[in-house]
């Protein structure tokens, strides 16, 4: 933690010298001290604090909604050789498809912009949950399974007691990723489809509002960053509170 904080202070020092420096041209790059004004301007305005929840609201259901469908997916394609075979092929041509590129048909499939967004979120975040968890379930130890053949589990009890715990530590691996995707499409969407209020829209807006808006824009980008981080430190701290019991975990503690 004490290492990351010097790591970002660093990097705000670097943003401060750079320009100050004329190694960048201001107009185009402004100070980080100018970029921390603008910031404070912004937090003062209720419209900064919309744009953030809506965000936010759109982050969440469409990573809510990926992590859901993956995992459900996941396990239920997993566990079945013959369906995990079928669907291989399909998989690996639709995982490496960027959401970017869906931008055209998510606009022409919903008029309305909110869903629009969603489609590029679930699509990109959806992909690092499923196939995470279908590696989960293929781990599944093999005397583990011979084990619930002898005592003749049924399928739900295969997956709450063997499937399960194997594809638990994948899955919150998927999800930390599924974190971070969603949240840079959700920018992403709103910065190109518009029309939600969001810190993408709100980007947008400062790029075309000329020199005033430059500080502006950067302020919201570091605010990005900002969600990003914490996003990724609630993550880690739900991996380790949920995989408590897991030696990876208790080795990390003990450390």
């Amino acid at each position: 933690m004490i290492k990351g904080a010097l790591g970002l202070a660093g990097f705000a020092v670097l943003l401060e010298v750079l320009p100050r420096l004329g190694l960048v041209p201001r107009q185009h790059f402004p100070p980080f001290s100018a970029m921390c004004t603008a910031l404070a301007r912004q937090a003062a305005r209720p419209a900064f604090w919309s744009a953030v929840a809506g965000t936010l609201e759109i982050w969440f259901l469409g990573l809510a909604i990926a992590v859901v469908a993956g995992i459900a997916l996941g396990i239920g394609i997993g566990s079945v050789p013959v369906l995990r075979a079928a669907t291989a092929s399909t998989v690996e041509f639709l995982r490496p498809i960027p959401s970017v590129a869906l931008l055209p048909l998510a606009v022409v499939l919903f008029s309305a912009p909110l869903r629009s967004i969603l489609l590029l979120v679930v699509y990109a975040s959806f992909w690092q949950v499923l196939i995470q968890v279908l590696h989960g379930v293929a781990d599944v130890d093999p005397v583990a399974r011979e084990t619930a053949d002898s005592y003749r589990l049924n399928r739900w009890q295969r997956a709450r007691h063997l499937v399960w715990p194997t594809a638990l530590p994948y899955a919150m691996t998927g999800i930390r990723l599924a974190t971070a995707v969603a949240l840079v499409l959700t920018v992403t969407g709103e910065l190109f489809i518009g029309g939600t209020d969001g810190l993408g829209e709100q980007l947008s807006l400062a790029r075309n509002s000329g020199d005033d808006g430059v500080a502006v824009m950067y302020a919201l980008v570091i605010v990005a960053g900002l969600l990003g981080v914490a996003a990724n430190l609630v993550t880690r701290r739900a991996e380790r509170a949920v995989l408590a019991w897991h030696p990876s975990v208790r080795r990390e503690v003990a450390l």
